[in-house]
């Protein structure tokens, strides 16, 4: 009977301590009714362990932007509350909770984090709420979506919106596209159709099957592959990440960090007047002939410390191409410094053909708008750390020089970096990835 009141005993207590186990794990109950959670240093590892999918917004209370991404993040976290694989969105204030920051890496604000099973990523996606969700849905979404008919496929394409190319695999086996789609799955969407019907083929311009198809909806661009899907493709997934002639602005040059192609930038005084517009088809034309390189244009108007940094300004002559590698060097080309208004395709090949053949000149990016450049791709905390390192590295130098030396100190809190506000605003599915303050 003590043997049994014993073991009686020891299960009581075992059952305690699974109770407290589990009762310390269940204190960090979080709600999941697409309320925005606060989190801090003691409930943050269990919140990031009890959802598959978190958004983290870390953020400083005086920060202003992040004061104007407040209200997005609570109109989008009910609507992502109710997925089939619900998002949660949680904020955390990084400027009090320093091992948070320290940890994540965070050096701007807001900084956006998406954690997939307990992995961050970051986000540099659009930051409306609408767009938002548009955005985050498709990192619970299927690697590569099988459609079963015409319908489906206007579903399809109707959900996935128009921020990211779309591809879809007519006649295509899932398996055949399956390693590429997991790659590419934060830039795009991928699908199968394995019952192909003669409306989808006219409506997406195919005359055989099987047939890649990359869609920019935004854009209204379509290309087709026909192959071979065992060594081509990869490439031609590649070149149709961006239409064929991009708007150059904060997030896309961030998206083109990852594309190892020279970028033709053609710079015009006003993106959207008339005489800009059809340049740009020009130019998609002359993108379409040249898969190799990426091109990409930019207003004075839209964003003018960007432009002079390749010395197009007001008072130079434009339209103005220029070839550069991404980092800081481009080309101009000799003979094609800039474009006259008559027979402008012929000028566009000439100047293609020029930097192909070698006909240029190398120049380096210059001018006061290369700090604001780097301000928004590494953020102004970052920045700020550079010029404290080579402040540092000139005391020692004067001291060195035994010459007197005299330090003052003081306090400034950035609220605002150089902003994106030269981005147009009708391009805002483009807008809000870079860090800001």
């Amino acid at each position: 009977m003590e043997g049994r009141l014993s073991m009686v005993c020891v299960g009581v207590a075992t059952l305690s301590i699974l109770s407290l186990l589990f009762s310390s794990v269940s204190s960090h109950d979080f709600p999941t009714d697409g309320t925005v959670l606060e989190l801090h240093d003691s409930n943050f590892d269990s919140a990031i362990s009890a959802f598959d999918f978190i958004f983290v917004d870390f953020y400083a209370p005086w920060c202003g932007h992040c004061k104007r991404l407040a209200p997005e993040l609570d109109a989008a976290a009910p609507v992502l509350a109710t997925l089939k694989e619900p998002i949660v969105i949680a904020k955390v204030n990084a400027d009090k909770h320093t091992r948070l920051a320290v940890k994540y890496d965070i050096d701007g604000f807001p900084t956006l984090k998406l954690f997939i099973h307990g992995v961050p990523m970051d986000y540099n996606g659009p930051r409306k709420a609408e767009l938002l969700v548009r955005f985050l849905k498709k990192f619970v979404a299927p690697d590569v979506s099988v459609l079963d008919s015409d319908s489906a496929i206007t579903s399809f394409v109707e959900a996935a919106g128009t921020y990211f190319p779309i591809y879809i695999g007519f006649g295509l086996n899932e398996s055949v596209i399956l390693n590429l789609a997991i790659k590419y799955k934060k830039k795009a969407w991928f699908s199968v159709v394995k019952d192909v019907s003669e409306e989808m083929m006219v409506a997406y311009d195919f005359d055989k099957v099987p047939a890649l198809v990359s869609l920019h909806p935004s854009y209204n661009e379509r290309s087709v592959f026909y192959g071979p899907f065992d060594g081509d493709m990869e490439d031609f997934i590649k070149q149709n990440l961006f239409p064929l002639a991009l708007p150059i602005n904060y997030d896309t040059l961030k998206l083109l960090r990852d594309d190892d192609r020279k970028i033709v930038l053609t710079f015009v005084d006003d993106e959207f007047d008339e005489k800009s517009k059809t340049l740009i088809n020009l130019l998609k034309a002359a993108a379409s002939a040249n898969r190799d390189l990426v091109f990409g244009f930019v207003g004075i108007k839209q964003w003018d410390d960007f432009a002079d940094s390749f010395g197009a300004n007001k008072k130079t002559k434009l339209p103005k191409m220029v070839v550069w590698d991404g980092d800081n060097q481009y080309f101009e080309v000799l003979g094609s410094e800039s474009i006259d208004e008559v027979d402008q395709g012929t000028q566009i090949t000439r100047f293609v053909e020029g930097y192909k053949e070698g006909r240029t000149v190398q120049k380096k990016i210059g001018g006061p708008s290369l700090i604001g450049y780097i301000n928004s791709l590494i953020g102004i905390r970052t920045v700020y750390i550079i010029v404290f390192v080579v402040a540092v590295i000139m005391i020692i130098q004067t001291i060195n020089k035994e010459e007197p030396l005299t330090v003052g100190h003081g306090e400034d809190r950035a609220d605002e970096a150089w902003s994106s506000s030269h981005a147009a605003d009708s391009r805002e599915e483009y807008q809000g990835g870079d860090k800001e303050d």
